[in-house]
């Protein structure tokens, strides 16, 4: 029995001495440690992968580490030959490869889309454009080969979610009651202005002309009314081109020179601000 034991604490220190060595790893990879996957299932995974040498020794150091955080999921870029010991420091400390997309305030669903489909990273198509004003612009972190339907379902819940917020919270004197009516107006104000500090102004004056019935005579509901939200992108604007007077006579539900109060939905995404 005493060798038996001498022989068996021999060989664990020599196993973790070798944890602390190059590992197997000959390229970069990034590998997926999926929600739910305990100890095992990681260090199977890590050894199948070729990331470690032995599923068993990254079991044994992980139960005798000081560091008891628990092992998270998500991506991991190991770099080649990364040691055992560093490959668990990793998972520990939740550094994951961050894949991310920002999403601008003021997008247009069609842009969102276009956006997610230039992404090579993310898999499936999208056949149905969603509804202006659905989608909340920020930043969004992803896994690779996650559907670009699934990041457009979480763009939407982020919206509900904010608008389930902010709407008990607003003024109770505005021209208009509901939800939808704010973002058609978020919409319209975040496209008069990319800058933070006009917002308040250029809303106040909305929210006056419809007070007074008067016509908002917003060239961004113009410009909507002609593209649907597919912005040309080429430099000159997003209609490829100045607006023109002509433009501000042609009959749209969306045009605010013609029509008095809100279009019938927004004409773009708007931020949380």
């Amino acid at each position: 029995m005493g060798l038996t034991a001498l022989f068996a604490v021999g060989w664990m220190l020599y196993a973790l001495h070798g944890a602390k060595s190059e590992g197997p790893l000959a390229a970069e990879k990034i590998i997926l440690i999926e929600r739910g996957m305990g100890v095992s299932s990681i260090a199977q995974k890590l050894q199948s992968e070729g990331v470690i040498t032995s599923a068993l020794i990254f079991k044994i150091l992980s139960h005798i580490d000081a560091d008891q955080r628990p092992l998270k999921a998500g991506e991991y870029q190991f770099m080649p030959h990364i040691p055992m010991v560093q490959a668990l420091d990793m998972i520990r400390a939740g550094k994951i490869y961050d894949r991310k997309v920002t999403i601008p305030e003021g997008m247009t669903s069609w842009q969102i889309v276009q956006t997610l489909s230039a992404l090579k990273d993310m898999t499936g198509t999208v056949d149905q454009i969603p509804k202006e004003g659905v989608l909340l612009p920020q930043t969004y972190h992803y896994i690779g080969q996650e559907t670009r339907n699934d990041v457009l379902a979480r763009m939407k819940a982020a919206m509900d979610e904010t608008m389930a917020s902010l709407w008990p919270t607003r003024a109770q004197d505005l021209p208009f009651s509901t939800q939808e009516e704010a973002l058609v107006l978020a919409s319209i104000v975040e496209k008069e202005t990319g800058v933070a500090s006009e917002r308040a102004r250029i809303a106040g004056v909305f929210i006056n002309r419809l007070r007074l019935g008067m016509p908002l005579q917003s060239d961004p509901t113009v410009i909507y009314a002609l593209t649907q939200g597919k912005i040309q992108n080429d430099g000159q604007g997003p209609l490829g081109r100045r607006l023109l007077t002509k433009d501000l006579e042609k009959p749209s539900p969306y045009n605010t020179y013609l029509n008095t109060g809100l279009p019938p939905y927004p004409i773009a995404n708007p931020g949380r601000e």
